[in-house]
């Protein structure tokens, strides 16, 4: 399917939803904005589609000061949500730091909007095995449907019931891949964030846990600042916790194993025989 196809099909998706999205709320869709490519794509197709929507950005206090100078300058519409707690106090109150098997942050800072409304979301199966495995409709991140027709079938026919805070999930650019992405960008003339000029190829929260260690290089290297406040956290759960207190391990080496993607065990028992070779 060429580009012109995808995004003919994307509009004609959020077309066939916008009677169901009035339903919902009167407000029409939530589109959930990051700032990121995906979601101004999917801001500009909303936009051809002619429906109702609104524009909604979770702060997550991680999100990159570029990221937010583009969004307040581009996109001063949006609507922002502060979190309850921000990045560095929820730590303490987990008493851990998020992992990829552990990854608490998204439900505190980013999954606390959009109850009882149909949600257009811009994530693509291109972008991970995970997000492959879901598709383009969804309620409340549980039940996935392959097409949104199927979801009519099977929402008629009783075996998906929606209740009053359930979120209805539509994914219009799921089936697009990176370059369709960049050539809508360019073949509309749309200014993007220049994080992405800068080394990035997704832009997320700094020092995300699914980023890869290229992203958390260029994370330390950007943002000593929040390095530094992620890691006065981790002395606060040394201090009280004795987070690990099983390595004898201090804020910089916690930290350090934090962004390097490997699994605990391995990371500090290859430091400890590193530290323990003779060179005498």
């Amino acid at each position: 399917m060429n580009l012109k196809s995808k995004i003919d099909y994307s509009i004609s998706l959020i077309q066939r939803s916008a009677e169901m999205a009035l339903k919902m709320h009167p407000d029409g869709f939530n589109l959930a904005f990051s700032g990121g490519k995906d979601s101004i794509v999917l801001y500009r197709l909303a936009q051809m589609a002619g429906v109702k929507f609104t524009a909604h950005m979770q702060i997550t206090t991680l999100d990159p000061p570029e990221l937010m100078k583009f969004v307040r300058s581009q996109y001063p519409e949006v609507k922002y949500h502060l979190p309850e707690i921000n990045f560095f106090e929820l730590i303490k109150k987990k008493k851990s730091l998020p992992l990829r098997q552990f990854r608490y942050c998204c439900h505190y800072l980013k999954e606390r909007n959009g109850d009882g409304k149909c949600v257009l979301l811009g994530i693509r199966k291109a972008e991970s095995v995970m997000r492959a495995k879901r598709n383009e409709v969804g309620v409340s991140k549980n039940k996935y449907c392959n097409t949104l027709d199927q979801f009519n079938i099977d929402n008629e026919a009783g075996h998906i019931c929606m209740k009053g805070k359930d979120k209805l999930f539509l994914s219009p650019i799921f089936h697009w891949a990176d370059r369709d992405i960049w050539q809508f960008i360019r073949e509309n003339d749309m200014p993007y964030c220049n994080l992405y000029d800068n080394g990035y190829k997704r832009i997320g929260c700094m020092f995300c846990p699914m980023a890869n260690i290229k992203t958390k290089i260029l994370d330390r290297k950007n943002y000593p600042g929040v390095e530094k406040a992620i890691k006065k956290s981790i002395q606060y759960l040394i201090d009280t916790v004795e987070y690990g207190n099983r390595y004898n391990a201090t804020a910089d080496e916690i930290f350090d194993w934090w962004i390097s993607n490997k699994s605990l065990n391995d990371y500090f028992l290859n430091l400890r025989k590193q530290l323990k070779i003779d060179f005498t």
